[in-house]
Protein backbone atom coordinates (compact mmCIF):
# COMPACT_ATOMS: atom_id res chain seq x y z
CA UNK A 1 0.00 0.00 0.00
CA UNK A 2 1.91 3.03 -1.21
CA UNK A 3 2.21 6.15 0.88
CA UNK A 4 0.95 8.19 -2.10
CA UNK A 5 -2.36 6.29 -2.23
CA UNK A 6 -2.82 6.60 1.52
CA UNK A 7 -2.26 10.34 1.40
CA UNK A 8 -4.59 10.77 -1.56
CA UNK A 9 -7.34 8.98 0.36
CA UNK A 10 -6.76 11.04 3.51
CA UNK A 11 -6.86 14.30 1.55
CA UNK A 12 -10.11 13.09 -0.05
CA UNK A 13 -11.66 12.30 3.35
CA UNK A 14 -10.88 15.72 4.80
CA UNK A 15 -11.98 17.57 1.67
CA UNK A 16 -15.27 15.65 1.54
CA UNK A 17 -16.00 16.22 5.22
CA UNK A 18 -15.29 19.95 4.92
CA UNK A 19 -17.55 20.17 1.88
CA UNK A 20 -20.32 18.29 3.70
CA UNK A 21 -20.05 20.67 6.67
CA UNK A 22 -20.14 23.71 4.41
CA UNK A 23 -23.19 22.36 2.57
CA UNK A 24 -25.01 21.64 5.84
CA UNK A 25 -25.28 17.91 5.21
CA UNK A 26 -24.27 17.06 8.79
CA UNK A 27 -26.55 19.61 10.44
CA UNK A 28 -29.66 17.44 10.77
CA UNK A 29 -27.78 14.46 12.20
CA UNK A 30 -25.73 16.25 14.85
CA UNK A 31 -26.76 17.58 18.25
CA UNK A 32 -25.38 20.68 19.91
CA UNK A 33 -23.36 19.93 23.06
CA UNK A 34 -23.09 22.49 25.84
CA UNK A 35 -24.98 25.64 26.89
CA UNK A 36 -26.06 28.32 24.39
CA UNK A 37 -23.27 30.71 23.58
CA UNK A 38 -20.57 28.21 24.51
CA UNK A 39 -21.93 25.14 22.76
CA UNK A 40 -20.07 22.92 20.33
CA UNK A 41 -22.15 23.12 17.17
CA UNK A 42 -20.12 20.88 14.84
CA UNK A 43 -17.24 18.45 14.83
CA UNK A 44 -13.91 20.15 15.42
CA UNK A 45 -12.08 17.87 13.04
CA UNK A 46 -11.69 18.00 9.26
CA UNK A 47 -8.96 20.32 8.05
CA UNK A 48 -7.64 21.53 4.74
CA UNK A 49 -4.81 19.12 4.04
CA UNK A 50 -2.05 20.41 1.77
CA UNK A 51 -0.72 17.37 -0.12
CA UNK A 52 2.76 18.91 -0.21
CA UNK A 53 2.81 19.27 3.58
CA UNK A 54 1.33 15.82 4.13
CA UNK A 55 4.07 14.28 1.98
CA UNK A 56 6.73 15.70 4.34
CA UNK A 57 5.32 14.21 7.56
CA UNK A 58 7.42 11.65 9.42
CA UNK A 59 6.17 8.06 9.74
CA UNK A 60 4.05 7.61 12.86
CA UNK A 61 4.92 4.09 14.00
CA UNK A 62 8.18 2.83 12.49
CA UNK A 63 11.07 4.81 10.99
CA UNK A 64 10.63 3.26 7.55
CA UNK A 65 6.82 3.06 7.68
CA UNK A 66 4.32 4.71 5.34
CA UNK A 67 1.56 5.60 7.84
CA UNK A 68 1.65 9.16 9.21
CA UNK A 69 -0.52 11.31 11.45
CA UNK A 70 -2.34 12.56 8.35
CA UNK A 71 -3.29 9.06 7.22
CA UNK A 72 -4.43 7.92 10.68
CA UNK A 73 -7.74 8.69 12.35
CA UNK A 74 -7.39 11.23 15.17
CA UNK A 75 -8.10 10.48 18.82
CA UNK A 76 -11.54 11.92 19.54
CA UNK A 77 -14.62 11.80 21.71
CA UNK A 78 -18.03 11.19 20.21
CA UNK A 79 -21.34 9.42 20.56
CA UNK A 80 -24.27 8.30 18.45
CA UNK A 81 -27.81 7.19 19.17
CA UNK A 82 -29.66 4.58 17.12
CA UNK A 83 -33.18 3.36 17.95
CA UNK A 84 -33.92 -0.29 17.14
CA UNK A 85 -37.66 -1.03 17.01
CA UNK A 86 -39.92 -3.78 15.67
CA UNK A 87 -41.17 -3.22 12.13
CA UNK A 88 -44.73 -2.96 13.44
CA UNK A 89 -43.76 0.02 15.58
CA UNK A 90 -42.08 1.79 12.68
CA UNK A 91 -45.05 1.13 10.42
CA UNK A 92 -47.62 2.29 13.01
CA UNK A 93 -45.65 5.51 13.53
CA UNK A 94 -45.56 6.10 9.80
CA UNK A 95 -41.83 6.79 9.84
CA UNK A 96 -39.25 5.75 7.27
CA UNK A 97 -36.20 3.88 8.52
CA UNK A 98 -33.59 1.25 7.81
CA UNK A 99 -34.38 -2.46 8.12
CA UNK A 100 -31.54 -4.74 9.18
CA UNK A 101 -31.25 -7.34 6.43
CA UNK A 102 -28.23 -9.21 7.82
CA UNK A 103 -25.28 -8.69 10.13
CA UNK A 104 -22.02 -10.47 10.83
CA UNK A 105 -19.16 -10.42 13.31
CA UNK A 106 -16.14 -12.36 12.06
CA UNK A 107 -12.75 -13.13 13.57
CA UNK A 108 -9.51 -12.63 11.65
CA UNK A 109 -5.77 -12.84 12.24
CA UNK A 110 -5.04 -10.67 15.33
CA UNK A 111 -1.85 -9.53 13.61
CA UNK A 112 -4.00 -8.00 10.86
CA UNK A 113 -6.96 -6.55 12.77
CA UNK A 114 -7.75 -4.03 10.05
CA UNK A 115 -8.56 -6.88 7.68
CA UNK A 116 -11.70 -7.84 9.62
CA UNK A 117 -14.23 -5.99 7.42
CA UNK A 118 -13.32 -8.16 4.42
CA UNK A 119 -14.62 -11.49 5.78
CA UNK A 120 -17.41 -9.67 7.64
CA UNK A 121 -18.73 -8.02 4.47
CA UNK A 122 -18.45 -11.27 2.52
CA UNK A 123 -20.35 -13.09 5.27
CA UNK A 124 -23.12 -10.52 5.49
CA UNK A 125 -23.62 -10.46 1.72
CA UNK A 126 -23.71 -14.27 1.63
CA UNK A 127 -26.32 -14.38 4.40
CA UNK A 128 -28.48 -11.86 2.56
CA UNK A 129 -28.01 -13.45 -0.86
CA UNK A 130 -26.85 -10.06 -2.15
CA UNK A 131 -23.91 -8.78 -4.20
CA UNK A 132 -21.83 -5.73 -3.46
CA UNK A 133 -22.99 -4.34 -6.81
CA UNK A 134 -26.50 -4.26 -5.33
CA UNK A 135 -25.42 -1.89 -2.52
CA UNK A 136 -26.02 1.81 -3.12
CA UNK A 137 -24.13 3.26 -0.13
CA UNK A 138 -21.08 2.01 1.76
CA UNK A 139 -19.67 3.41 5.01
CA UNK A 140 -16.29 2.04 6.12
CA UNK A 141 -14.90 3.22 9.46
CA UNK A 142 -11.67 4.92 8.40
CA UNK A 143 -9.22 3.85 11.11
CA UNK A 144 -6.29 4.33 8.73
CA UNK A 145 -6.16 5.18 5.05
CA UNK A 146 -4.06 2.07 4.40
CA UNK A 147 -6.64 -0.08 6.17
CA UNK A 148 -9.58 1.35 4.21
CA UNK A 149 -7.77 0.89 0.90
CA UNK A 150 -6.74 -2.67 1.76
CA UNK A 151 -10.39 -3.48 2.49
CA UNK A 152 -11.81 -1.74 -0.58
CA UNK A 153 -9.15 -3.34 -2.81
CA UNK A 154 -10.06 -6.79 -1.51
CA UNK A 155 -13.79 -6.18 -2.00
CA UNK A 156 -13.34 -4.80 -5.52
CA UNK A 157 -14.13 -1.18 -4.68
CA UNK A 158 -12.04 1.75 -5.88
CA UNK A 159 -13.04 5.06 -4.25
CA UNK A 160 -9.96 6.79 -5.67
CA UNK A 161 -10.34 5.65 -9.27
CA UNK A 162 -13.89 4.55 -10.07
CA UNK A 163 -16.41 7.44 -10.27
CA UNK A 164 -19.22 5.14 -9.12
CA UNK A 165 -17.32 4.03 -6.02
CA UNK A 166 -16.17 7.59 -5.40
CA UNK A 167 -19.78 8.56 -4.75
CA UNK A 168 -20.67 5.26 -3.06
CA UNK A 169 -17.89 4.85 -0.47
CA UNK A 170 -17.79 7.49 2.32
CA UNK A 171 -18.66 10.38 -0.04
CA UNK A 172 -18.83 12.84 2.88
CA UNK A 173 -15.56 11.77 4.42
CA UNK A 174 -15.13 9.56 7.44
CA UNK A 175 -13.15 8.86 10.57
CA UNK A 176 -9.87 10.12 9.10
CA UNK A 177 -11.37 13.59 9.00
CA UNK A 178 -14.04 13.46 11.71
CA UNK A 179 -12.47 11.18 14.30
CA UNK A 180 -12.89 7.57 15.39
CA UNK A 181 -14.56 7.48 18.83
CA UNK A 182 -14.21 3.87 19.93
CA UNK A 183 -17.53 2.27 20.75
CA UNK A 184 -19.46 4.87 18.73
CA UNK A 185 -18.02 4.67 15.22
CA UNK A 186 -20.24 1.79 14.13
CA UNK A 187 -23.38 3.63 15.20
CA UNK A 188 -22.09 6.80 13.53
CA UNK A 189 -21.80 4.84 10.27
CA UNK A 190 -25.40 3.65 10.54
CA UNK A 191 -26.57 7.20 11.22
CA UNK A 192 -24.68 8.29 8.10
CA UNK A 193 -26.45 5.60 6.06
CA UNK A 194 -29.81 6.76 7.42
CA UNK A 195 -29.26 10.31 6.27
CA UNK A 196 -27.67 9.33 2.97
CA UNK A 197 -30.49 6.92 2.07
CA UNK A 198 -33.66 7.62 4.05
CA UNK A 199 -33.38 11.40 4.29
CA UNK A 200 -31.78 11.44 0.85
CA UNK A 201 -34.99 10.09 -0.67
CA UNK A 202 -33.81 6.63 -1.74
CA UNK A 203 -36.63 4.31 -2.71
CA UNK A 204 -37.78 1.47 -0.46
CA UNK A 205 -35.50 -1.55 -0.68
CA UNK A 206 -32.33 0.43 -1.46
CA UNK A 207 -29.39 -1.26 0.26
CA UNK A 208 -26.67 0.26 2.44
CA UNK A 209 -23.64 -1.33 4.07
CA UNK A 210 -21.63 -0.32 7.14
CA UNK A 211 -18.48 -2.07 8.29
CA UNK A 212 -15.67 -1.61 10.80
CA UNK A 213 -12.51 -3.32 11.95
CA UNK A 214 -12.08 -4.22 15.61
CA UNK A 215 -8.74 -4.16 17.39
CA UNK A 216 -7.68 -7.67 18.39
CA UNK A 217 -8.82 -9.33 15.19
CA UNK A 218 -12.49 -8.90 14.32
CA UNK A 219 -14.67 -7.33 11.67
CA UNK A 220 -18.31 -6.27 11.92
CA UNK A 221 -20.72 -5.50 9.11
CA UNK A 222 -24.41 -4.79 8.72
CA UNK A 223 -26.54 -4.68 5.58
CA UNK A 224 -29.62 -2.47 5.77
CA UNK A 225 -32.40 -1.49 3.40
CA UNK A 226 -34.68 1.52 3.22
CA UNK A 227 -38.15 0.88 4.68
CA UNK A 228 -40.96 3.30 3.91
Amino acid sequence: MTRERQEAYAVRSHARARAAHDAGRFAAETVRVGPPGRALERDERARRLDPAVVARLSPAFTPDGTVTAATSSPVSDGAAVVAVVPEAVRRDLGLAGLRVVASATVGCDPALPGWGPVPAVRAVLDRAGARLDDVAAVEVVEAFAAQVLAVTDALGLDPLGDPADDTRVCPDGGALALGHPWGASGAVSVVRLFFRLVRGGARAGTLGLATAAVGGGQGVAVLVEVAR
